[in-house]
């Protein structure tokens, strides 16, 4: 198939609306407020995370002093971030970057 020059122009003209979702991560925070059994109870409810995941996560976030839970985009991540905090778990979006 030959392509014309008014083909080429066309097609060179033509802007692509790509749509780009950047990746977030679910920060969870130490304190020396919550328990363990709270932290885990947490995860498992509001990430659904199994038993297993959840309790490997509180061991990090007590060592480490904070631990990305979870990654994705801003909009499903930002209702679990939400409902942490109103847990009185400290809790944050932070951009990956790239």
């Amino acid at each position: 198939m030959s392509r014309t020059k008014t083909d080429q122009q066309t097609w060179e003209d033509i802007d692509v609306a790509v749509e780009t979702q950047e990746p977030f991560s679910l920060v969870v925070w130490n304190d020396e407020v919550n328990t363990f059994e709270w932290v885990i109870e947490t995860l498992v409810q509001v990430c659904n995370q199994s038993q297993e995941q959840a309790e490997q996560c509180a061991y990090i976030i007590h060592f480490r002093g904070k631990y990305a839970v979870r990654q994705g985009d801003y909009d499903e991540l930002k209702p679990m971030c939400d409902a942490i905090t109103e847990r009185g778990i400290g809790a944050t979006l932070e951009l990956v970057p790239a």
